[in-house]
């Protein structure tokens, strides 16, 4: 199991870097659960970033504008990013979130075929109105993407877990292996959930407000909180 841990910018992945993370995500909380960061910090972020260590950017809790989505993607992969995060949002159809997909896609396959794309649903899609994660399977079945997250949209310190249970998580982790992709599972994750997170069989876990003392808005990336999760996360 790999550790991503989110950052504002090139601080805080020192930070986390120097905590032995596998993955850096950079992204802007201020805009978002899956807010996107500006170019110059992901560009400042990438020259403290060593090469064994991956690099991953969020591009927002899209809206159904497929257009404006897939020029934000094409941005990322022009940065030069491991990963690019789409939050699938705004559409509240699976053929409307096929559409998006289908463009996100094609902009990759095009500009950025080593660029993996990590399509992300929502733990809480009930109360905010999104697609499911069985939804988002469906979605992930037409469409040529790498990774299946699954995150709270809404982040008042309520994890996926809240939403969603071990029994729940499991399942979509075993359709998603199925499919052959990658699955990463954050939405205010505490310590105590590394150990879930292992026996769902999740491949990725994502934490920010844990590594930042429980504020993911005010609070910074700790090398010491990083390393913590590092050891929990390196016996799955």
């Amino acid at each position: 199991m790999k550790l991503l841990v989110s950052v504002l910018d090139e601080i805080e992945a020192q930070e986390a870097v120097e905590g032995g993370v596998d993955i850096v995500d950079v992204k802007n909380p201020v805009e978002g659960a899956l807010g996107a960061s500006l170019p110059r910090i992901v560009e400042a972020v990438k020259k403290v970033v060593p090469k064994n260590v991956e690099l991953s950017m969020a591009v927002g809790d899209a809206p159904d504008l497929p257009g404006t989505v897939s020029l934000a993607v094409l941005g990322a992969i022009q940065l030069g990013v491991d990963y690019v995060k789409v939050g699938l949002y705004g559409p509240r159809t699976i053929e409307r979130a096929y559409c998006l997909m289908k463009e996100v896609c094609e902009v990759v396959k095009f500009y950025g075929p080593k660029t993996k794309i990590v399509l992300t649903g929502y733990a809480d899609f009930r109360r905010v109105g999104c697609l499911s994660p069985q939804e988002i399977l469906k979605v992930a079945e037409k469409v040529d993407i790498d990774v299946l997250m699954i995150d709270t949209k809404v982040k008042d310190g309520k994890s996926s877990f809240e939403f969603l249970d071990e029994n729940e998580l499991k399942s979509f982790t075993k359709k998603a292996h199925q499919m052959n992709l990658t699955v990463a599972l954050a939405g205010s994750l505490s310590k105590n959930d590394v150990m879930k997170a292992g026996r769902i069989g999740v491949d990725i876990v994502g934490f920010r407000s844990t590594v930042c003392g429980g504020d993911r808005i005010n609070g910074r990336v700790q090398r010491k909180l990083v390393e913590e999760l590092t050891q929990l996360v390196s016996k799955f």
